[in-house]
């Protein structure tokens, strides 16, 4: 326990065996809790994760806001106050979870995002895409809401409380857009701080292929119309 708080990690994982033994072996030892959740991995991503320590869980319906939702239901009955998500290919640095979780136990902050965006990221970690993406969607959300943000990065602190407010529904890549839409809708304490970026272990299944920028692209931005609408 961390200055009187129960802390959890939830790692969406998809094929990442080559990298999910150092994102275990590099997170801080205030984590109270940390589920590895393969998400029909064909690889063996849960072995090197259980041998690591972690706990794992298992999600065969692929989707990260599927995985995501799969760790959350894992939590339920372990009364946390803060979850934390790490991707699972170490392109965050894990160590740095504690900058994350700060400003929510010092200053009850609701969320914290980790931004890449305003950190020290190593050269050719965030492809031309994903930058453009991250502006394009962060910018919509100020204009629809009225919330600064500078990243959609996935390594993000939360209460665990308001996470479970949120009721988030969104099953693929929409997740964190959803998550920061809905804070602004809930009107909450949010706050970014700039985290590390390095280049991921392995090929990203998201901006590392013309067909998953796409479709990524596609449910990010139709996942801020739609909310909007709904808004207006």
């Amino acid at each position: 326990m961390y200055k009187n708080k129960t802390i959890g990690v939830i790692i969406p994982a998809y094929n990442e065996e080559s990298s999910i033994a150092y994102v275990l072996g590099d997170i801080p030892d205030c984590v109270d809790y940390i589920v590895v959740v393969d998400n029909n991995s064909t690889d063996s991503t849960a072995e090197k994760a259980r041998l690591s320590g972690a706990k794992v869980v298992f999600q065969p319906l692929k989707g990260y806001g599927n995985a995501c939702l799969k760790g959350m239901e894992y939590f339920d009955s372990k009364h946390l106050d803060i979850i934390v998500f790490l991707d699972g290919d170490y392109s965050d640095y894990p160590n740095e979870l504690t900058l994350l979780i700060e400003p929510i136990i010092s200053d009850g902050f609701d969320m914290v995002i980790g931004s890449r965006t305003i950190g020290n990221k190593q050269k050719g970690a965030m492809l031309p895409q994903a930058i453009f993406g991250n502006w394009l969607a962060t910018t919509l959300i100020r204009l629809f809401w009225g919330y600064s943000f500078t990243d959609l990065g996935p390594f993000r602190a939360i209460t665990a409380d308001t996470l479970t407010s949120l009721k988030m529904e969104d099953k693929t890549y929409g997740w964190t857009v959803e998550m920061q839409i809905k804070a602004a809708q809930h009107s909450l304490r949010c706050t970014e701080i700039p985290v590390s970026y390095r280049k991921r272990i392995g090929k990203s299944k998201v901006t590392g292929t013309i067909n998953g920028t796409i479709k990524a692209s596609y449910i990010i931005l139709w996942t801020i119309f739609r909310n909007a609408v709904i808004k207006y």
